[in-house]
């Protein structure tokens, strides 16, 4: 289901059924002459579609907004538009912050730009990772007052842990692509990893013929680039999320 056609109804089993609600994050940042600008957040939206498909879900709009960069090219006529992740993250507590005050408990973003080493961290997951968290404090000192962690009435709080209850669970942000899938799926930018991703979820968007003869070396590999290897990948991604989401 998509958020902005959903009716107050809807929202109130959504709620009641603990339905998963998923917020794609992405940048819009170049990727060479071939791809388009949102490919990482497409990649997010398109396997989402898929996934739509097969089991209740509710998709956030989108988020493109992201700290693209510019460590891969600048921002004139390349289109590489970069947001600081210091603007992002106050934001991004609102907007979790909100979906807390609506009554879900199960939120998750799902983020795919610059996601290698996404146990540390770069900046975009962590804006929203931190404004997570920082959603979730605030609301649980707002709905139970100050203190509220060390109240007699948590004394279970490590057991509840353990069972999967427990409230800093309500917002997760997790990367599209894990190290497992990573282990068997190319990793790049722009390369023969996402370019078969885009050739499989959005063909539309890729032109082959722009890749031209004085590429960077990041394309390099774009040129063996297929259909059949992207779905190999968006095989492995369904998989995982497929458990993530229940």
């Amino acid at each position: 289901m998509r958020y902005e056609l959903m009716r107050p109804g809807q929202i109130r089993d959504a709620i009641a059924g603990n339905t998963p609600v998923v917020l794609p994050i992405g940048v819009l940042e170049y990727h060479g002459e071939h791809l388009p600008l949102g490919m990482d957040t497409l990649a997010v939206t398109r396997i989402l579609d898929r996934l739509e498909a097969e089991r209740d879900l509710i998709i956030l709009p989108p988020f493109f907004y992201g700290a693209a960069s510019h460590a891969v090219a600048g921002p004139l006529g390349t289109g590489n538009l970069h947001v600081d992740a210091g603007r992002i993250a106050p934001l991004a507590e609102e907007m979790f912050h909100a979906l807390l005050r609506i009554g879900f408990r199960n939120i998750h973003g799902l983020i795919h730009h610059q996601t290698e080493n996404f146990a540390q961290g770069m900046p975009t997951d962590l804006a929203f990772r931190f404004a997570g968290r920082q959603a979730v404090f605030r609301f649980l000192e707002t709905e139970r007052g100050e203190g509220w962690w060390g109240d007699a009435a948590m004394q279970d709080y490590y057991a509840q842990q353990a069972a999967g209850d427990d409230p800093f669970n309500w917002i997760r942000i997790h990367p599209l692509m894990t190290p497992d899938v990573i282990e068997s799926y190319p990793f790049d930018h722009a390369g023969i990893g996402e370019t078969s991703l885009m050739l499989a979820l959005a063909p539309e968007t890729v032109d082959m013929a722009r890749l031209g003869d004085q590429r960077p070396w990041y394309v390099e590999t774009a040129t063996r680039a297929n259909a059949e290897l992207g779905e190999r990948g968006v095989a492995l991604i369904l998989e995982r999320l497929r458990l993530l989401f229940g």
